[in-house]
């Protein structure tokens, strides 16, 4: 090794060892400086230390808790606003549960430089020397249950529950409650945001979280003013345009309307509403309930046959059938209901007759009378008369299509005082008695001669159980031939049918004469040339009247005898008809009647003298 190398090695080695001389000297006086300072500062903190901006140097624990304690009165004269909105509540730290611990925070001072590893010690302690500062920072008790009661007490104003709006009616007066919005005050969030703010140890606002949530519908006075309006005034339900010409409307009164009222949510354009409907089966029953009013089935155009211009003369204009549509009705209706209307149109299903009244004779085949036929009832009452009248006006100007069924009992439907009828006599069982429709068998004999001399189709006839007297009667007199031509109906249970047989419509006319006592019946139609032969066997096994019947009627004063019941032979009648057409026959038809033999019966009032005669 050359002279210059061993100088460089041994000048490395002096400055090695020097430096591990120094390292050595400073490292002994910390650990003598140390050792000063725990000596000096056993039972006080060390030089330097601060709490917020507080010095603590040298204090004892107990000087350290009494000067804390003293000059931290933020958990007392601290504000805090809690705010909802425009609402607020000021509270110190203390009312929600935050405490200074002086004892805790003077034990944090002294324990500064006094805890880590030797080297963590000998840092903080040579910072304190050199620099001469340490913050520490104070010491607090958070008391979580005297914050949580203070919370659920404001809860107790905050919260308010979820409302939807409704509307209710009491009778016909009509009460809105709008919605609430939900708000509910989260309690645990609040908290956390307290205790942010007080960590800062300044006053501060802390606005408080809630939780909303909004109802369905919050608003529903528009509505409500809106069913004030339909309950205003009765709801009419009218017939569609299309029936303009017909009538028949009803009306729903509004105490009874609002029962039937009911609220729909309906979301429209992202918002939801509160929609007045009515109820689909409360109205549904309403509806069911006047359908015996609304629906109608179709009836032809009646006409009259004008003799002079051979054309027919509209007199009664056809009636277009229809059947409630329900619930096509309910949606018209409730259509009309959201506009706060006070009338809707019914729905209905239409149908059209077969007979219009442009229709004309020539398009039916109604070109001429092919027959006519006159009864007659001399000596009848005015009863008897009006039911003749009534009972004859169902069927004046009616038409039966080619092959159409005329049943009397159905064209005379109900047979009552309200329908025009009177009481007068009729045969019930063995007797003869006041009854409504007295006279309508004058009708149904005459309609039963008319078709049976034209030659129709007789499908069911019904002879009276004795001969009257006025189903004998002619122009003139009296022809007792006209025995066993005579026809019964009592609706439901007995009625007269025939058919029309022929390729034409059938129209019917019927006149009475109060002066000529006399009731004519006319068929025009399209003559098919057909002929009829009529027979009679006449009056055979003839059986005499009983005697005369007595008794007592308590209604009828004393010394009055009124005759009720009239005398006539028993007897068979058996009449034969044959229809012919070319010499093609097309009905046979035979007639078989039995008629009981009759008495006279006399009742009188209860003491009258003489009554009853002594045999």
């Amino acid at each position: 090794m050359n002279t210059q190398n061993r100088s460089a090695a041994f000048l490395l080695t002096q400055i090695a060892t020097s430096l591990w001389v120094g390292t050595a000297i400073f490292l002994a006086l910390l650990f003598a400086l140390n050792i000063f300072i725990s000596l000096v500062f056993a039972n006080r903190i060390f030089p330097g230390v601060s709490m917020k901006g507080i010095s603590l140097s040298g204090m004892s624990q107990e000087e350290a808790a009494v000067n804390i304690a003293s000059s931290y009165n933020f958990p007392h004269t601290g504000k805090i606003m809690l705010t909802d909105g425009a609402r607020t509540w000021v509270v110190s730290p203390a009312d929600l549960g935050f405490f200074l611990d002086p004892q805790a925070s003077a034990y944090a001072a002294f324990e500064a430089g006094r805890h880590g590893s030797i080297l963590e010690i000998l840092t903080n302690r040579f910072t304190l020397l050199t620099q001469g500062e340490i913050e520490v920072s104070p010491t607090f008790i958070y008391n979580e249950i005297v914050a949580l009661n203070y919370l659920n007490g404001l809860a107790a104003q905050i919260n308010q529950p979820l409302r939807e709006a409704s509307i209710s009616i009491s009778g016909t007066e009509v009460m809105v409650t709008n919605g609430q919005v939900g708000r509910v005050l989260d309690v645990g969030s609040s908290l956390a945001s307290i205790a942010r703010q007080i960590e800062l140890m300044q006053d501060g606002v802390v606005p408080l979280s809630i939780i909303e949530s909004a109802p369905t519908v919050l608003e529903a006075t528009a509505e409500g003013d809106l069913v004030r309006t339909i309950l205003s005034q009765p709801l009419k339900l009218t017939l569609p345009a299309e029936l303009s010409g017909q009538s028949g409307s009803w009306e729903i009164q509004p105490d009874a309307l609002a029962k039937m009222l009911r609220f729909e949510r309906v979301a429209n354009g992202g918002q939801t509403s509160l929609q007045v409907v009515v109820s689909r089966p409360l109205m549904h029953a309403y509806l069911e309930s006047i359908r015996d009013k609304t629906d109608a089935v179709p009836e032809n155009a009646r006409f009259i046959f004008n003799d002079d211009t051979r054309q027919l003369d509209l007199l009664t204009p056809a009636v277009i059938g229809r059947t409630l549509n329900i619930q096509a009705s309910i949606d018209s209706i409730n259509q009309s209901v959201k506009t706060g209307a006070h009338s809707a149109a019914l729905v209905f299903d239409l149908t059209q007759p077969a007979v219009t009244d442009k229709m004309t004779g020539a398009e039916l085949g109604i070109t001429e009378l092919v027959y006519a036929y006159t009864t007659y009832f001399r000596g009848s009452s005015a009863d008897r008369v009006q039911n003749i009248k009534a009972a004859s006006a169902s069927f004046h100007g009616l038409l039966i299509p080619p092959g159409g069924v005329l049943s009397m009992a159905d064209e005379l439907g109900d047979i009552s005082l309200d329908n025009g009828y009177a009481e007068a006599l009729i045969i019930l069982g063995d007797q003869t008695i006041k009854g409504v429709g007295g006279g309508v068998c004058q009708v149904s004999t005459a309609l039963f001669r008319t078709a049976y001399y034209a030659g129709y189709e007789i499908l069911e006839r019904h002879a009276h159980a004795y001969r009257v007297g006025y189903y004998e009667q002619t122009a003139s007199g009296h022809n007792p031939n006209l025995a066993g031509l005579d026809a019964t109906v009592f609706v439901p249970l007995v009625d007269f049918k025939f058919r029309n047989d022929t390729d034409y419509w059938l129209l019917m006319e019927t006149y009475v004469s109060t002066s000529n006592s006399s009731l004519t019946w006319k068929f025009y139609s399209t003559s098919d040339d057909r002929v009829v032969n009529s027979e009679t066997s006449g009056l055979t096994n003839i059986v005499e009247s009983p005697e005369p019947l007595y008794r007592e009627n308590p209604e009828l004063p004393t010394g009055t005898v009124k005759q009720v019941d009239y005398a006539v032979e028993g007897a068979d009648v058996v009449v034969r008809r044959t229809v012919t057409r070319n010499g093609t026959i097309l009905h046979q038809d035979t007639f078989t009647t039995h008629y009981d033999a009759w008495r006279d019966i006399f009742e009188y009032g209860p003491g009258t003298e003489g009554m009853p005669p002594k045999e």
